[in-house]
């Protein structure tokens, strides 16, 4: 990646800034603290990665901005590509992924800010965490590396060579070990089971023969009996034939019988029917006598009610007249009236004003006083404001928690009654339980021996495995031993120049090269006879090892019946075990529920919040008595802002009456005079007429209705005529339907005495068919007792056909599972292989002993150029214990040498432990870049270089100016001055009140 353009609008502390990077291969970017050159290099991470060093994402828009935005343009594999990032407060963020074409830049944006961030990492092959270790040195990291402990020294360049992923893979190889040899211990037991069903195969076949034979048997006994049954039955039915006609006829009696009832009762019916008809006959003279006088009195109510119409008609006409004359009348009285009540109504109104006038200043004092009220009400209003969304979470949180305790107690209470039930189960087989608890004990010493057996051989091939490695190491001493006597034989020649070097060496630099390779001879020499003690040792231990091996195969003999036993036996208690299980984890489920409710450990975030809910209550101290007190005052006091309103229409309304009231007496005096007029008037007159006109028509009201009750009760007697006449129509039928009845009774009873004679024989029939129910009873009973243990074969046959068909597939699962558990078996191997493979000290430890040799060499590489080659760094993976028997421990120690020879990291001044911490840094960099595929051709080293002389300060740009041909861009941030001043090209940073500002100066 190497930057082309970079434009920044509201990053951080800048407004508007623009950088182009031609031309730009070694720069410095200067400024003092606090003035933005960070953020400069931190906009091109935020723009590519989305990430920076601010806790949140908001935290990049500028103080006082709404929106940043980033568009970094760079090169990348002779592509030009260009990222536009940027954010907006409290809303979200938005990315776009362009690429160069000859019509411009092409979209290459994907459908979410996720799978764009995601093209740019696989285009770029590079993440944000190799960028930071690698083409970004972070200020402040740079001597990380170094103050970590030797044994930390190893994980941290795990970490930055993302060796993790081999963790995982080590845990997931675990994992499938664990799972196999689970499944291999189930297969093996599955695989016993198997095989003791298939052997039951002979023995279930020779059962199905013999209940094929008890059928056949069966079926013959039954066919005889069918026979018997048979020839019963016809006999059942020619007697049951007999006695359904017996039943028949005795109906047909019956019937007969209520026929012949019918008939007389009906003969009895008509006969007095004919008898009441015949006495209406006998009253013919009294009814016409009695249906003429009705007539008479029907002629006298037709008179009576034609005068009855001409008396109402000059009835309607005077009520008409009068009504006339009583509205007016009634009109004129009705304004008096109101006139006389508008009066008395307006001096009531008057007298009743007068008392709300005279409160006047009883009103005003009390509106100041409600004033008052309401300001401490508007202020009560407010806080309550404050606590009712408080103490409405405080409920809404109360509840939760109470639904939590009951949740959690009706859980208990199931679980109780769970516990009772599995503990009733379990107690069924006591006897089984102690046979397996016999049996697991004795199969978990078996299994304990099988356990530190395989330990001892693991050991045993640990063993073997560091003997290796110790020869190993013992070869490559021999050699480095080899290689210090070469050098120690060049040194005693006369005028022999540095072995390491090759620069001429002088009397006092001679004797220290000569004594520090007598050290490391020495040295060397001790670690090889620690590694032949070693040897020695571990020779001995494996001779050991092989003898307890041998003991425990012998002991480990019986193991197999023993698991075969156990096998047996967990098949009985599968359903036992699994209620102890339940039971046990039932019970610790209780205990659990128990302790939270006793001690009220559950919901403790509702609980937590539901406090400081009470707190804040606490704090704001408001009261509901004292609002409700404050309300009521302002209710109390509120008539005195109505009285108000009410004293001032007081005064509008009593100026309005004193104004009405010598109107009404006038009105008044009025309407009297014309009520005097109206009684004179020619509708009074008109009245008088119509009364003489009633008074000659002589019409009497108690007459008329004397006759006409007299005609209603005269009406019966055309009832009666009615009556008669039907009497006289009816009679003739109803003697000829009697004889009819006469006749049929008669041809009923010849029927019964006939169906009677019948009936008797054929109860002489029935004698003739004996009873054969009790004989067909005994063959059905015999039939279904072989019925029943036919079915019952035939079930046990059905179920012994199943569990053949069952032992061939069990037969296939047996062959299934065979394959199955070799292919388990194989796993197994190698997944304990790979986990070993995977471990710390398998491939990891081989990836990091292969990468320090050219970290070694990277570092001293840079360090010569930074010190003038007088610094030297080695890099020591293991040492020896303090006692001569121990074995090596694994480290990462890092041994600096210069002029004097080799001291402690913690002797260097600081200039110079910066100088070896920025050669491992730098290192390191270029090795995490040349592991990620990308070539590192971007450099940034935003370190503190405060620790440096003048001259250290050449050194390191030196250095800089060294590497820079492999690099397309660097830049070093810095605030000293002469260091500034040793670059050609620098980029200055200046903070205004308008944000940052870049200048850049050649």
């Amino acid at each position: 990646m190497i930057p082309r353009q970079l434009a920044l609008r509201n990053f951080l502390s800048y407004r508007e800034a623009n950088l182009n990077f031609d031309g730009l291969q070694v720069a410095c970017v200067s400024g003092p603290n606090g003035a933005g050159k960070s953020s400069l290099l931190e906009a091109i991470g935020w723009a590519i990665w989305g990430q920076s060093r601010t806790v949140a994402e908001d935290d990049v828009v500028h103080l006082g901005a709404l929106e940043t935005q980033v568009n970094f343009t760079f090169e990348h594999q002779q592509q030009i590509y260009r990222v536009v990032r940027s954010r907006r407060r409290n809303q979200g963020a938005s990315l776009e992924f362009q690429v160069q074409t000859e019509q411009g830049f092409r979209p290459l944006t994907q459908r979410g800010i996720r799978a764009t961030q995601q093209l740019i990492i696989q285009t770029l092959r590079l993440d944000y965490e190799t960028f930071v270790n690698s083409a970004y040195l972070r200020q402040g990291r740079a001597d990380e590396f170094m103050l970590k402990r030797p044994s930390e020294r190893k994980q941290i360049l795990a970490d930055l060579l993302k060796l993790g992923q081999y963790d995982d893979l080590t845990e997931k190889a675990k994992e499938r070990t664990r799972e196999a040899k689970a499944q291999t211990s189930v297969l093996e037991t599955s695989l016993i089971a198997l095989e003791e069903q298939v052997d039951q195969r002979s023995a279930i076949a020779q059962d199905a023969k013999a209940l094929e034979d008890r059928l056949i048997t069966l079926q013959n006994e039954h066919d005889q009996d069918q026979q018997l049954l048979s020839h019963l039955q016809q006999q059942r039915q020619q007697r049951h034939h007999v006695i359904q006609a017996q039943v028949l006829l005795q109906q047909q009696i019956v019937h007969v019988t209520a026929d012949q009832k019918r008939l007389r009762d009906e003969q009895q019916k008509l006969k007095q029917h004919i008898q009441d008809l015949e006495q209406v006959v006998a009253q013919t003279e009294a009814i016409e006598s009695g249906l003429a006088k009705l007539r008479s009195l029907e002629a006298k109510d037709e008179a009576l009610s034609g005068k009855f119409q001409q008396q109402q008609t000059l009835q309607q006409q005077r009520d008409h007249l009068y009504q006339s004359h009583q509205v007016q009348a009634q009109a004129l009285h009705s304004r008096l009236q109101q006139r006389q009540h508008d009066l008395a109504s307006l001096d009531k109104q008057l007298s009743e004003l007068r008392p709300i006038l005279e409160k006047e200043p009883q009103t005003e004092k009390a509106a100041l006083a409600l004033v008052s009220a309401r300001d401490r009400l508007k202020a009560l209003d407010q806080l309550q404001l404050q606590v009712s969304p408080l103490r409405q979470r405080q409920q809404i949180l109360q509840r939760q928690l109470d639904q939590t305790q009951a949740t959690l107690a009706a859980r208990l209470s199931a679980l109780n009654h769970s516990e009772l039930q599995l503990q009733a189960q379990q107690a069924q087989q006591p006897q089984l339980q102690r046979a397996v608890l016999e049996v697991g004990h004795t199969l978990e010493t078996l299994t304990a021996k099988r356990a530190y057996q395989e330990q001892v051989r693991e050991k045993g091939i640990e063993r073997r495995h560091f003997m290796e490695r110790l020869q190993a190491e013992q070869r490559s001493y021999e050699v480095q031993l080899g290689q210090i006597d070469q050098k120690l034989q060049l040194l005693n020649q006369p005028d022999a120049p540095c072995p390491v070097c090759d620069r001429p060496l002088y009397q006092h630099n001679w004797e220290t090269v000569l004594e520090k390779h007598h050290q490391e001879q020495e040295d060397l020499q001790r670690q090889i006879w620690v590694i032949r003690e070693q040897l020695a040792v571990s020779e001995r231990e494996i001779q050991v090892l092989r003898q307890e091996y041998r003991e425990l195969e012998e002991a480990l003999a019986h193991y197999g019946d023993v698991l075969e036993q156990r096998g047996h036996l967990m098949a009985k208690l599968n359903s036992s075990e699994s209620v102890a299980k339940q039971l046990q984890s039932v019970a610790e489920e209780r205990s659990h529920l128990e302790r939270c409710l006793r001690e009220r450990s559950y919901a403790q975030e509702v609980q937590a919040e539901l406090l400081q809910i009470e707190k804040q209550l606490i704090q704001l101290a408001y009261d509901e008595r004292d609002h409700a007190l404050a309300r009521g005052q302002v209710d109390r006091l509120r008539w005195a802002e109505i009285r108000q309103a009410e004293i001032r229409q007081a005064a509008q309304k009593t100026a309005q009456l004193s104004a009405k009231r010598p109107e009404f007496v006038q009105e008044m005096a009025n309407l009297e005079a014309e009520i005097a007029a109206q009684a004179r008037s020619e509708t009074v007159q008109k009245m008088l007429d119509l009364d003489a006109q009633l008074t000659a028509l002589g019409y009497s009201l108690e007459e008329h209705q004397q006759t006409r009750i007299q005609f209603k009760a005269a009406q019966r007697w055309a009832l009666r005529f009615q009556k008669l006449e039907q009497a006289r129509q009816e009679k003739p039928p109803l003697e000829a339907q009697l004889e009819s009845v006469i006749q049929k009774l008669q041809k009923v009873e010849q029927q019964h005495v006939s169906l009677t004679n019948q009936a008797e024989e054929l109860a002489e029939q029935i004698k003739a068919y004996p009873d054969c129910q009790s004989d067909i009873e005994q063959v059905q009973s015999r039939m279904n007792d072989r019925q029943q243990q036919r079915e019952q074969i035939l079930s046990q046959k059905g179920a012994l056909q199943q569990q053949l068909s069952h032992l061939e597939q069990v037969q296939a699962q047996l062959t299934q599972q065979r394959q199955t558990l070799h292919q388990t078996q194989r796993s197994l191997r190698v997944h304990h292989e790979l986990a070993i493979a995977f471990g710390r000290n398998g491939l990891q430890a081989l990836l990091i002993e292969h990468i320090l040799p050219q970290l070694e060499a990277e570092t001293n590489h840079i360090l010569g150029r930074l010190s003038a080659h007088q610094l030297h760094v080695r890099f020591v993976t293991q040492r020896a214990g303090r006692s001569r028997q121990s074995k090596l421990i694994d480290t990462l120690d890092i041994v600096i040498a210069d002029a004097q020879g080799t001291r402690p990291y913690e002797t260097y001044s600081g200039g110079e432990a910066f100088r070896v911490n920025f050669a491992i840094r730098l290192a390191l960099a270029r090795l995490l870049a040349q592991r990620s595929g990308t070539p590192l051709q971007m450099l940034i080293i935003d370190e503190g270089f405060g620790t440096q002389d003048r001259e250290g300060c050449d050194r390191l740009v030196g250095a800089i100016n060294a590497i820079a041909a492999d690099f397309a861009c660097i830049l070093a941030v810095t605030h000293i001055p002469h260091f500034r001043e040793a670059f050609d090209t620098r980029i200055d940073v200046l903070k205004t009140p308008d944000g940052s500002q870049l200048t850049i100066s050649v």
